[in-house]
């Protein structure tokens, strides 16, 4: 199954439509054969009337009198639609016009073809009759029949009738499907796109419910259920993260202060000196570590910044790069800039940190002598790209490298704490935008999709690939 009908939403239509167009079609048909044995056994009680009539007079007539009603009856009929004959005992056709029948023994009905007129509307020359062969005691057979043009006339106008009938139940069964796969789906995408924006890091959304308390409304409460937990799991570590980094930070202070005493006081060897210069390293890069999980804290507990200040990125993305372009030269790694102006709302010193931690990654795995790209163009949003030509990540690791501390294996004797994209997809959530990581082969592609100033909302989460 390919295309459209992999949709459960189609597929659900086009079950709903086919459930009504069979019902419709069994309800038509049972009517159909309903109506046509009706009709049916009227016109066999009219016959059987007539012919009992006809029966009782050439009892009391005799042949003669039998023969003269049915020449009276077809020369001036009461009823065009009867049809009398008497059949010889040899087969022929005595009295009427009717094909030759072979009589058989005892009474017996039969349907057969009689040509005819063509009736206005109805572009037929021959009509069905249906006839009761009834054996006389001298051997021959008295036929009386009823055309039944009328019948058939009100069966295919029944017919056309329930055509048409057809394709509006066919049209109605559509709309039936639709608007249920429609209604279905506009209950499912509250969950999928609460899901799509938590899965982007709106840890506080829920589901809305209605309070219908149906199979959706249920669904919606357990998902809320299922988030309150998971933001109170991830809430709890947070927390004491930030308090760990929070009570850390003034002794460890200490602690560097002390070393840099020890370090400076006369008399210490250079032993002892690269000793404790390694000490205080270490201390700074323990400090850094915990100043960058305090801001990390104080980020993601800031609202939204869609009504902070207007700013033009692309002064903030050159001011960025001019700090960084020294550091890639050491490295003879040069900067390639391609800045179109994008004016955005939020926080300037956390989206020029972003910019920051973007180039000193991007040139920090670049290898020497290669370009690093940074790019920003506007459409319906600022889209800012950062292009190196380093390794990369694999792409089950694009989603875990976000999170705190996590650093690639390949990753693990380059300096730094691994909280460097983590900070940097706060704030990136924090603006209302979207991060993605995308493989360039060789290299790796970041990119920050930010609403522009005059725009509302937020920038929906990237597509789950298949």
């Amino acid at each position: 199954m390919t295309g459209p009908l992999r949709s459960t939403s189609t597929r659900l239509a086009l079950a709903v439509m086919g459930a009504f167009l069979l019902a419709f079609v069994l309800l038509g048909a049972g009517v159909y054969v309903a109506v046509s044995t009706l009709l049916l056994q009227d016109a066999r009680e009219l016959v059987r009337t007539d012919s009992a009539g006809l029966m009782q007079l050439q009892r009391d007539g005799g042949r003669a009198a039998l023969v003269q009603e049915l020449r009276d009856r077809l020369d001036a009929p009461d009823d065009p639609d009867a049809v009398y004959a008497l059949i010889g005992a040899d087969g022929r056709v005595e009295v009427g016009d009717v094909p030759a029948l072979h009589a058989g023994r005892g009474v017996r009905w039969t349907t057969f073809e009689l040509a005819g007129d063509a009736v206005p509307g109805d572009g037929t020359q021959s009509r069905r009759v249906l006839a009761q062969l009834q054996p006389l005691p001298n051997g021959e057979t008295l036929l009386t029949g009823l055309r039944l043009q009328s019948q058939d006339r009100f069966l295919a106008l029944m017919l056309r009738t329930a055509l048409v009938a057809l394709a509006v139940a066919a049209t109605l069964g559509a709309l039936a499907g639709w608007l249920t796969s429609r209604w279905v789906s506009h209950r499912l995408g509250h969950l999928d796109r609460t899901a799509a924006r938590v899965g982007g890091g709106e840890l506080g959304l829920r589901v809305p419910l209605d309070g219908s308390g149906d199979a959706f409304d249920r669904l919606g409460r357990r998902f809320n259920a299922m988030l309150d937990r998971i933001e109170e799991l991830l809430g709890g570590v947070r927390h004491a993260t930030d308090h760990i980094a929070h009570d850390l930070r003034t002794p460890l202070t200490r602690l560097r202060n002390r070393l840099e005493d020890l370090r400076h006081r006369s008399g210490a060897t250079p032993a002892e000196r690269a000793a404790l210069d390694g000490a205080v390293q270490e201390t700074d890069h323990l400090l850094t570590t915990f100043g960058a999980l305090l801001r990390l804290a104080r980020i993601e507990a800031q609202p939204p910044a869609g009504e902070g200040p207007e700013l033009d990125l692309s002064a903030l993305a050159a001011d960025a790069a001019e700090l960084y372009t020294p550091i890639g030269a050491e490295r003879s790694v040069r900067l390639a800039l391609s800045l179109e102006p994008a004016l955005v709302r939020g926080d300037r010193d956390q989206l020029f940190q972003m910019l920051v931690n973007l180039l000193d990654n991007a040139l920090k795995y670049a290898p020497e002598g290669s370009e690093v790209g940074l790019s920003l163009h506007v459409g319906e949003a600022a889209v800012l790209r950062v292009d190196d030509g380093g390794p990369g990540i694999p792409e089950a690791d694009r989603e875990r490298v976000f999170d705190r501390f996590q650093r690639l294996e390949s990753h693990r004797g380059t300096p730094g704490s691994g909280l460097g994209l983590s900070l940097v997809r706060a704030i990136v959530h924090r603006h209302g935008g979207r991060i993605e990581l995308i493989d360039r082969a060789p290299g790796l592609r970041v990119q920050v999709t930010l609403p522009l100033a005059g725009a509302p909302g937020r920038i929906a989460p990237a597509e789950p690939l298949e």
